[in-house]
């Protein structure tokens, strides 16, 4: 199935009533899915999450109920959908994002939360990985290492590099933690990092500009739900400026970003069905340590590399887990 066809037919079926099967078969689990992406932007991670779910013998509307929201790319909304589902009395709530994780918290201490977040640990999401307490548990993609190792990547990348602009979003708890790690790699390869903040798709514009004025080299974007759910805008900014970018998650380069080094978020979300299988069936989010991933994904897009007028290396390219060309 082509993609285009793939996400006409999900938005189709995204508005399903979930909310009147869950009405009609009271008995059966009901889950909350709430994201802060567009229905278009967010189909894959969805279908993935189902996709888990069927694996592990669950039948949609027989004997699981799901409920999907999604915050249309506005991270402010997620809290009032959060506390939506709390009002509908969900068995499991997931989540992904650290700001959406810490909203669940927030509105409820009872319902188990399955998140996909950066530093649960540092952001008081969890007591520790291996023991969580409180309700929550789930995956983080928070690993110390990676935020030097996507510098580097750049600096291969552009040998001359040495002014780093940095979009991030000051209001996403896990970024102070992820800019002092990315400072201190920076200082050993001899980049200077340049700040640009964004913290609501209206600044995207404004953080490019300012980007522009500093002479930036390469931009550097920080994990968020915010910049992942308006990637078609950021990586068109990228393009516009002529800035050679780095992203956290492959769905950038899919879509015509140059470069990607992380874990996958679909493989992430896949995943969160186990643990809401786990806790359906007796488990206490409290006892199941949070699982870190240990595969990371180095993808290059050839033809944004050309557009930019940027030779990969041989060295980069043999490296790569995909060229997209």
């Amino acid at each position: 199935m082509r993609r285009r066809e793939f996400i006409n037919l999900f938005c189709s079926t995204a508005a399903c009533p979930f909310a009147a099967v869950a009405q009609t078969l009271p008995n059966i689990p009901r889950v909350g899915y709430v994201s802060v992406n567009k229905p278009t932007v967010g189909a894959y991670g969805l279908e993935a999450f189902r996709q888990g779910l069927r694996a592990l013998g669950y039948v949609e509307g027989q004997t699981i109920a799901l409920e999907v929201r999604w915050a249309e790319g506005h991270v402010e909304r997620m809290p009032e959908l959060l506390v939506e589902f709390v009002g509908l009395k969900m068995d499991v709530i997931v989540v992904s994002g650290g700001q959406g994780a810490l909203a669940a918290k927030k509105a409820t201490a009872t319902i188990p939360i399955v998140m996909f977040s950066g530093d649960p640990v540092g952001t008081g999401l969890v007591a520790s990985l291996s023991r969580p307490g409180g309700n929550v548990t789930g995956m983080s993609n928070f690993n110390e290492a990676i935020s030097g190792k996507r510098l580097q990547l750049l600096k291969e990348l552009v040998p001359e590099l040495a002014r780093v602009g940095v979009l991030r979003n000051p209001t996403n708890p896990v970024h102070a933690i992820v800019w002092q790690q990315t400072d201190v790699a920076a200082r050993k390869l001899g980049v200077e990092l340049q700040p640009f903040d964004a913290r609501r798709a209206d600044d995207f514009d404004a953080a490019f500009a300012a980007a522009k004025r500093g002479n930036a080299q390469a931009l550097l974007a920080f994990d968020d739900p915010l910049t992942y759910a308006h990637r078609s805008r950021v990586m068109a900014l990228a393009a516009s400026s002529r800035l050679p970018a780095m992203y956290g998650f492959r769905e950038f380069p899919d879509e015509g970003g140059l470069i990607s080094y992380g874990p996958s978020l679909v493989a992430f979300l896949a995943r969160a069905a186990a643990f809401v299988d786990k806790i359906l069936k007796g488990a206490k989010p409290a006892d199941l340590p949070i699982e870190q991933p240990t595969k990371f994904e180095l993808i290059f897009n050839l033809r944004t590399a050309q557009a930019l007028g940027l030779t990969v290396p041989p060295s980069l390219l043999a490296r790569a887990d995909e060229v997209i060309e």
